[in-house]
């Protein structure tokens, strides 16, 4: 069982990724359709020191749709469909190879490849479905109104929305392992891409979708 758990997780790299996008157009918010890909190659889609953006997660994506060229993962590069994607950030995936090697691996490139190393391509691609929304623009402000609301993906499984607003606001996304620590979406990185028909929400770790 252990085995299976990098697989699973590195997988959740892809969660934001495509790679066949251009830079959004200038007119974003009254076209509605620049894709979530554009919105994350626009800055040179290069590994950096920035461990609050999704390097990792749109480099992954770079493997599954160079294996799986006609893989649903390419959705998020075509903006005129609706989805949204909860996101693990650069720093969820370096806590998560902390906890998978017992190593502090500091550079976003080996995280990169210690993690995607361990997974094949179709778990890869099934965990990256898992943290799609598709056929929804879940806006931050309808995820607030969400509490108890069980959110289908496009992997097939399910999560569960929790919000609380005392003490403060939280929204915390269960998955399908109920021994792992739950995501919990990064209030500074909510509604990425708004304003149009693909929308994503950073979150601080990565989902899993079997119990583990």
């Amino acid at each position: 069982m252990k085995r299976r758990v990098p697989a699973l997780l590195a997988a959740s790299a892809l969660a934001l990724g495509a790679v066949q996008a251009t830079a959004p157009a200038a007119n974003a918010k009254a076209a509605g359709e620049d894709s979530l890909a554009g919105l994350l190659t626009s800055d040179g889609n290069k590994f950096d020191k920035n461990k609050n953006d999704f390097d990792i997660l749109t480099e992954a994506a770079l493997a599954v749709i160079g294996a799986k060229p006609e893989s649903p993962v390419a959705l998020v590069a075509d903006g005129s469909k609706r989805l949204t994607v909860f996101a693990p950030t650069d720093q969820a995936f370096r806590d998560l190879a902390k906890d998978l090697t017992g190593k502090n691996i500091k550079s976003e490139k080996k995280i990169f490849n210690a993690l995607v190393e361990l997974a094949g391509v179709d778990t890869i691609e099934s965990v990256l479905l898992y943290h799609v929304v598709p056929g929804k623009t879940l806006t931050s402000k309808k995820v607030l109104k969400a509490n108890g609301a069980k959110l289908t993906t496009a992997q097939g499984g399910k999560i569960k929305v929790k919000v609380k607003t005392k003490p403060e606001v939280s929204v915390t996304l269960k998955d399908r392992d109920k021994n792992d620590t739950d995501a919990m979406a990064v209030l500074s990185g909510l509604d990425l891409n708004k304003g149009n028909k693909q929308i994503a929400h950073a979150i601080d770790q990565v989902m899993r979708p079997i119990d583990l």
